[in-house]
This record gives C-alpha cells, sequence and structure tokens, in this order.
C-alpha cells in the first residue's frame, strides 16, 4: 500500500508541476519587470531616448521597465552584456548609430556582432546633431571656427562620448571635408564631456541636440549649425552645416530597441507593437520633439535594414578618414 500511495503522490506532483508549467509558459508578457541596457552613462542622447521609452513601456505594462547605465568603451560594455543576456524578452537594448552602424567597422576585435547577436524591434527616434562651441571661443560661424582652426592647428579640441563614439565620428568627418586639425579628447559617456565643455576644458563638440538644447538655451554653449539636412523647427534661425560652406556634411543619429538574439517572434512583435502606440502618442511626440528627437517607429525589419544600410555606410567613411580608436 505505502508503495502504490508512493506512486499516486509522484503521479499528482508531475501532473501539477506540468501543469504549472503549462501556465507558466502561456503566462502574457511581460510578466515580470524589464531590464532596459543604455550602454552610456546618464546624461546623452541615448539615455534621454531610453528613459522615454522606459517611462511609456512602464505605463502600457503596469511593470517596471529599468534603466540600466552600462557605459564604457564607446558602447561596447553594455551593448556586450546585451547579446550574452537570455533571449527571453527581459533584457532589452537601446542601440544607436555609434554602436550599432559604427563599431562595426571601427574596432577590429569588437566582442559582440551587430547583426547576428541581436533581434531588431524598432527604430525609435532620430537626432540631429547640433555644432556647439565653448562661449569663450570668439566664433559664431562654421567658417569662423574653420578659419580660426586653419590658424591655429591642433589648438582647438572637441569632447566625445569615446573613440568610435557618434560625436567622435561626426567631427573627423568634419576634419575631413574642411581639412582642419582639431584634437581629440575623449570621455566616458556625453555627461561627463558635457561637464568639461560648460567648465570650459574643451572647445567643442558635435553631439545629439537633446542633451545640448538646455545649455543652448541657458547660453552656456553656443550653437554654431545643425548637422542635418534641414533645419530645425526649434531652432530655425540656425542653419546646417552643408548651408554653412561644407555641402558634402550631414549626420542624423538614431535611436532603436534591440533583443538578445533568438528572442521569441510573439515578444518582439508585442513590444513593437507597443513602441508604436507610445511613439503616437501626442504627448510623447511633443515631448521628443521638444528635446530635439524626432519620433520614428519602424517594423523590426526596417530596423535591420537600417542597420546593415548604416554599417556599410559608416565602414566606407571609416576607410576614407582613416580614424582609429582612441
Amino acid at each position: 500500500m505505502t508503495s502504490i500511495a508512493s506512486g499516486i503522490s509522484t503521479a499528482i506532483l508531475i501532473a501539477v508541476s506540468f501543469f504549472n508549467g503549462v501556465s507558466f509558459a502561456q503566462q502574457p508578457y511581460p510578466a515580470r519587470p524589464v531590464r532596459l541596457i543604455v550602454p552610456f552613462p546618464p546624461g546623452g542622447s541615448t539615455d534621454i531616448v531610453g528613459r522615454v521609452a522606459a517611462q511609456n513601456l512602464t505605463e502600457l505594462w503596469g511593470l517596471q521597465v529599468i534603466v540600466d547605465n552600462r557605459g564604457g568603451a564607446s558602447g561596447q560594455i553594455g551593448t556586450e552584456l546585451a547579446a550574452q543576456s537570455p533571449a527571453d524578452g527581459y533584457t532589452l537594448i537601446i542601440g544607436h548609430i555609434g554602436t550599432f552602424g559604427v563599431n562595426p567597422s571601427l574596432f577590429p576585435k569588437l566582442r559582440y556582432d551587430a547583426i547576428k547577436d541581436f533581434s531588431p524591434i524598432s527604430l525609435i527616434a532620430r537626432v540631429p546633431n547640433m555644432l556647439v562651441v565653448h562661449p569663450s571661443l570668439p566664433v559664431k560661424t562654421v567658417k569662423q571656427l574653420v578659419d580660426m582652426a586653419k590658424a591655429r592647428p591642433g589648438t582647438l579640441n572637441y569632447g566625445s562620448s569615446g573613440g568610435g563614439s557618434n560625436p567622435f565620428l561626426c567631427v573627423e568627418f568634419f576634419k575631413l571635408l574642411t581639412k582642419t586639425d582639431i584634437v581629440h579628447v575623449p570621455y566616458k559617456g556625453t555627461g561627463p564631456m558635457l561637464t568639461d565643455l560648460i567648465a570650459g576644458q574643451i572647445s567643442l563638440t558635435i553631439n545629439g541636440v537633446p542633451p545640448l538644447l538646455p545649455y543652448v538655451k541657458a547660453k552656456r554653449l553656443i550653437p554654431i549649425a545643425v548637422a542635418s539636412d534641414k533645419r530645425l523647427a526649434i531652432l530655425p534661425d540656425l542653419p546646417t552645416i552643408r548651408e554653412s560652406g561644407v555641402p558634402e556634411y550631414e549626420v542624423t543619429q538614431w535611436y532603436g530597441m534591440l533583443a538578445p538574439a533568438n528572442t521569441p517572434g510573439a515578444i518582439i512583435s508585442k513590444i513593437n507593437a507597443d513602441i508604436q502606440t507610445f511613439l503616437g502618442r501626442p504627448d510623447t511626440a511633443a515631448k521628443m520633439s521638444g528635446e530635439g528627437a524626432i519620433p520614428s517607429g519602424s517594423t523590426p525589419e526596417q530596423f535591420g535594414a537600417l542597420i546593415r544600410a548604416e554599417i556599410e555606410r559608416w565602414a566606407k567613411v571609416i576607410k576614407a578618414t582613416g580614424v582609429k580608436p582612441d
């Protein structure tokens, strides 16, 4: 009898475990908090876009989307961490032009594959870049800046969030086209770089509009031109670099969300649909636009195609400029 009772108990436990497993597997996504890796310190455009996304998804899901800033090595540390995370939808990452478009060509020993290691979810925003200088620099136009740089080669310097970052490539591309010598000063992120720029420790940067705009409005930084192909609605009197005598110049940042490769398609579709929902909200669009970002949703396939096209584009620029990471 004891043996029979034991067998029945075991069968019951197996049955309970099976149905619990089925119940767990069928739980709607998400069933617990989600980590959103931002591979740069707080304060930059990637962080701003990431926090907008995290706040909106938290509201839609009723579960916390936790921003995890993992800066360093031009975004490589956080991006590698995301690539190695479980493909279950509970670790996501904000990718951008630097980590997914530039790094694959700039770093020969990159420890992640921008295509094979990730499942694209959606483009979220495009962010125009802006050329700004410290107020102590006696320039108001691109021409004046170029003239000063040529008259004093190697004395002006610029800050970026690290070798290979978008600001790094932006200024190196600018130097190539204007034939100027401006010294690179790398930082671990946009926030630390801006601290030194505002203090006058460095001369200038070309960076995304969102982190620069508050300091431009406060007149702690002087805007010279925007790097996009069109003027900004929020700064209509500011010319483009193209208009200012460098007709070949245009660089716009982009930001999107990705998951580790092989994340279930149903989860990718769910997140994509919810991203399109919050991007379509007038309040979200107004907030992003007010910070200089342009809401830009996409399908996973469209975002994947953009990444592949940008890798090809920046491979050509890196080869032409001969730039190398610091």
